[in-house]
């Protein structure tokens, strides 16, 4: 087990945790352990759990980071929300359920598939929501059966008029395309006690102050750092947009880069060309990123608030805990925002868990994970039976192990045919057009040079090849809002 690294200026708070706080013992009941499931939307893993140099301190990540063991190498299933989430929440890959986007109607293709909190509490689990758990585009998505009470998920309300007055860019082709209204920063125009993240945090603390019962279920999905990126203004006070460090960034980085990416990202520039083409894009890139990270910090004092509450509560030796975040993001890297496509900025995802007893206090693994063998693994520590219908393999072993050896790698998908492999050392990219990308992490983490077509790798090329998927489901139906009447 290597130890964690955390910034200096956390180290003391978490040697006062390691005291007490969060007691990684074993549950002294027959009770099986209580499972608190935290997730984040768009959380990148710029942030200084994952890379010391960031700019963004979470320090109440940090503390889970202390009590339990941080994946380091951990990937989303799909880099967008509602195929991540259905399989995390499914425990099954998009290539076996055809849930490959955001429109795609899961419930059509998944009518008898069990999510995650419906199987626990079918097996005698209390199961609790709150927040941004399935996909929120329409409340169709989310799962009434998983929860015996589920604080719905509403968007916070956006102001009357942009306060980032970017509306339109300019395609390669000349042509005008809008942007998203959500593409938008500044401080909430709600008060901070009526925001989304703030009302999941206060009923998940609620819930914690209830006398002990059944074991519980409690899945709290944070909205936060998703756009647009409006956080009370005292976190936007912590990172003045002119001061705001920007991600490194290589110029000409797309030139070796095949077709096949190009078309995925070709779906998703708009944001990107706004500010690249706004009066001034340094400092427009700047005060975006500075907002994005306010976010960060926004939603992770919230989690901070749920924390405090477990330790107070008589649950806080005996619940596991996992905090992830649906998939990655970019924020200017590779010349490209948000997320929706293969490359290691989209995908990879900060994971920790808490499992009294089990985990590894302080430990970090270096093991390729994905979002989907969460599944299995609270199903395991929780002693419920064992399913073998999932995709995903229990992270049990590298709990107890951080170095325990496992020998598949994580997938990822981003709609039919596009495929990345994440190994040790690592990342290859297959297009549905047949054209490759090859990142060797060892030499390169930022993704600079594409070795696909370097004949030295084809060795290296072919092992990875083997790991893409033989079989794809095919694509799920869109959902339809209004159907047409019969």
């Amino acid at each position: 087990m290597r130890p964690i690294h955390f910034p200096h200026a956390l180290l003391a708070g978490l040697l006062i945790l390691a005291s007490g706080g969060f007691a990684a013992a074993a549950s002294t009941t027959s009770q099986r352990p209580n499972v608190l499931f935290v997730g984040f939307d768009d959380l990148s893993d710029w942030i200084q759990l994952l890379d010391l140099a960031s700019p963004i301190p979470m320090p109440n990540l940090d503390r889970l980071a202390q009590r339990g063991v941080t994946f380091r190498r951990a990937y989303c299933a799909a880099p967008e929300c509602n195929p991540s989430r259905t399989a995390l929440l499914s425990g099954r890959l998009p290539t076996t359920t055809g849930v490959y986007a955001n429109a795609s109607d899961w419930k059509q293709v998944m009518a008898e598939t069990v999510m995650l909190p419906r199987y626990f509490r079918e097996h005698g689990y209390a199961s609790f929501g709150a927040g941004k758990i399935f996909h929120h585009v329409d409340p169709h998505f989310h799962d009434n059966a998983s929860f015996d009470e589920y604080l719905p998920f509403l968007t916070d309300r956006l102001p009357a008029e942009k306060y980032n007055q970017l509306t339109r860019a300019r395609t390669p082709d000349g042509e005008w395309e809008p942007l998203a209204p959500t593409f938008d920063w500044g401080p909430s125009v709600i008060p901070e006690p009526e925001m989304l993240d703030t009302r999941s945090a206060k009923f998940a603390v609620e819930l914690l102050r209830r006398p002990p019962g059944k074991p519980f279920f409690l899945a709290v999905g944070f909205f936060r750092p998703h756009l647009p990126y409006f956080s009370p203004q005292r976190f936007l006070d912590r990172y003045p947009g002119p001061e705001m460090p920007l991600p490194l960034v290589k110029a000409g980085d797309l030139d070796d880069v095949p077709a096949g990416a190009h078309a995925l990202m070709r779906r998703w520039m708009r944001m990107w060309r706004g500010i690249q083409q706004s009066p001034n894009p340094q400092a427009k890139w700047r005060e975006a990123v500075a907002a994005y990270a306010a976010g960060a910090a926004y939603a992770d004092e919230q989690l901070g608030r749920i924390l405090d509450a477990l330790e107070r509560s008589p649950h806080r030796d005996n619940t596991v805990i996992v905090a992830w975040s649906d998939h990655g993001y970019h924020l200017g890297e590779k010349d490209h925002w948000t997320k929706f496509v293969l490359w290691e900025k989209a995908n990879r995802v900060p994971l920790v868990i808490v499992a009294p007893g089990v985990a590894t206090p302080g430990g970090i693994s270096d093991r390729p994970v994905s979002l989907v063998d969460l599944y299995p693994t609270l199903v395991e520590l929780c002693g419920l039976p064992a399913r073998a219908d999932l995709d995903g393999l229990s992270l049990v072993p590298l709990l107890r192990d951080p170095d325990a050896p496992r020998d598949r790698p994580a997938l990822m998908t981003e709609m039919p045919g596009n495929h990345a492999i994440r190994t040790d050392r690592w990342r290859y990219i297959h297009y549905a057009d047949g054209t490759e990308e090859l990142y060797d992490h060892q030499n390169d983490p930022h993704e600079w040079t594409n070795l696909a077509t370097d004949s030295r790798h084809r060795e290296v090329i072919a092992a990875h090849r083997r790991w893409l998927p033989a079989r794809e489901a095919p694509a799920a139906p869109d959902f339809n809002p209004n159907p047409p009447a019969r």
